[in-house]
């Protein structure tokens, strides 16, 4: 028996025409997974390294970095975040219909990871549609999208959908190289969801050359950090005063109980959330919160005008801080202990927030902003709700907020990995650089220093085909 069937949101092929017109309800997501490597490196310890003190804890707001060496790469730590969904819930192989991948993390220029997923843990179910969705760090939200629109469509067959997002972000040596880190988050897709996508959302799509990798000889990205900032930025901007004329003129920040940002570093979603605040004070400059002159002497400005305006950032970032404690903040645990985990990234963060409020969510809206660079935006929201006990197979335990929660437990996984020193992870830096491209090698990184379950890179070939194995 299909998912279709026990919701009654969607009839098999061979029943009545009638029947076909009916559409599942709150489609969304349905239950969360993720996975960060055991080792982790204090920032300041880079602090130390590079010689700028609180330049890295405080200055982007980062604690720790999540690290790689040559045994992982993007297919091996996306097998093992799906199948810890896949086991977590109880998931059939063959009950899913749609896999998705996310990612700029690429170990081919044609080949899909997702043919990846499948030959590991999907056996002989080759009925699934979905390969994979690349453009910087919004890769994870459109294969989202897509997922959500299939089981949506007409072509839906009852099943549910995956999306397996995750990156390994790595820099050169240099003021960058603290913003990297990693990991994946792998989502199932359905109807009647604990977390379903709903209402308006905007996109603000671009060509800016801020973060790009137009070299396949080097894993790492060239960078203008300046005008990455204030991307992310006017992308900001922009989706929130377009999202904001959808919803209508009384749209505002404070009608959503939560928000989850897209997150290079934890200070730049600082920076962004303020944007939402400065976006509802050009709105509406004679609200009584906005009085007193340091607020009012922007009145007249644009949003445009204030992207590189540090006076008008310290004063907006102040006047949002009590919001961002209460709405943002919730989402940060993982973020700031593991990095930027790219296409991964803003998901990572709305599984901190679940891990972090559970069923405490049932009734609110969370606002949510995608960015990628080149580039492209998205504010969306998601409604928290609690499901109907059907929204389970064969009698399971219902898919819900708390369980999601429960099964991330991302404070004690956290508490847990191994800290590091900084000849570890520098030779782990060097060990991905000296194979990066390569064919006809074998991994040096040592599997003990691998959670169990986690799988790894076992060997490439001549023909640069990958071999993997599970720790």
């Amino acid at each position: 028996m299909r998912l279709g069937q026990i919701l009654g949101s969607r009839s098999e092929p061979d029943d009545d025409a009638a029947s076909m017109t009916t559409r599942p309800a709150d489609v969304g997501i349905l239950a969360m997974e993720c996975y960060f490597p055991k080792r982790v490196l204090a920032q300041t310890a880079l602090e130390e390294q590079d010689g700028c003190a609180g330049k890295y804890v405080t200055g982007l707001g980062q604690t720790a970095l999540a690290f790689f060496d040559d045994r992982e790469d993007v297919a091996s730590i996306m097998l093992t975040a799906l199948k810890r969904l896949l086991d977590n819930y109880g998931i059939s192989p063959a009950d899913v219909g749609r896999l998705e991948v996310g990612t700029e993390t690429l170990i081919d220029k044609s080949k899909s990871v997702k043919t990846t997923l499948l030959a590991e843990l999907f056996g002989e179910n080759a009925d699934v549609e979905g390969v994979t969705s690349t453009n910087a760090c919004y890769g994870g939200t459109a294969a989202l999208f897509n997922s959500v629109a299939w089981v949506e469509s007409s072509a839906w067959d009852g099943r549910y959908a995956i999306v397996v997002c995750g990156d390994i972000a790595v820099y050169a040596p240099g003021p960058a190289r603290p913003t990297g880190g990693g990991g994946a988050v792998a989502m199932l897709i359905g109807p009647d969801a604990p977390l379903a996508l709903s209402g308006a959302r905007a996109t603000h799509a671009v060509e800016v050359y801020d973060f790009y990798k137009p070299s396949g000889a080097t894993e790492y990205a060239t960078v203008d950090g300046k005008l990455s900032q204030n991307a992310y930025l006017t992308a900001v901007d922009k989706c929130w005063a377009l999202l904001k004329a959808k919803r209508g003129k009384a749209a505002a920040l404070d009608e959503f109980g939560y928000v989850c940002m897209h997150s290079p570093y934890n200070k730049l979603v600082q920076k962004g959330f303020a944007r939402l605040l400065l976006g509802d004070f050009l709105a509406g400059a004679d609200a009584a919160e906005f009085g007193g002159e340091a607020v009012q002497k922007y009145r007249d400005a644009t949003a445009a005008s204030l992207v590189s305006d540090r006076d008008a950032e310290k004063v907006f970032v102040g006047l949002s801080a009590e919001r961002f404690k209460a709405k943002c903040s919730p989402s940060d645990t993982i973020s700031r202990q593991v990095g930027n985990c790219y296409t991964g990234a803003l998901y990572m963060n709305l599984l901190s927030l679940v891990s972090n409020v559970g069923a405490a969510l049932e009734g609110q809206e969370v606002l949510l902003f995608s960015y990628g660079s080149g580039a492209v935006a998205t504010a969306f929201s998601v409604r928290c709700r609690a499901p109907a006990a059907a929204n389970a197979k064969g009698g399971a335990e219902p898919f819900s907020l708390a369980r999601i929660g429960a099964a991330a437990d991302a404070v004690a996984r956290l508490a847990a990995r191994t800290p590091a020193d900084l000849a570890t992870f520098n030779g782990a830096m060097d060990m991905r650089a000296a194979v990066y491209g390569k064919s006809d090698w074998e991994p040096a990184g040592a599997t003990a220093d691998l959670l169990p379950g986690t799988y790894y890179l076992v060997k490439v070939d001549d023909q640069y085909r990958r071999t993997y194995a599970r720790a």
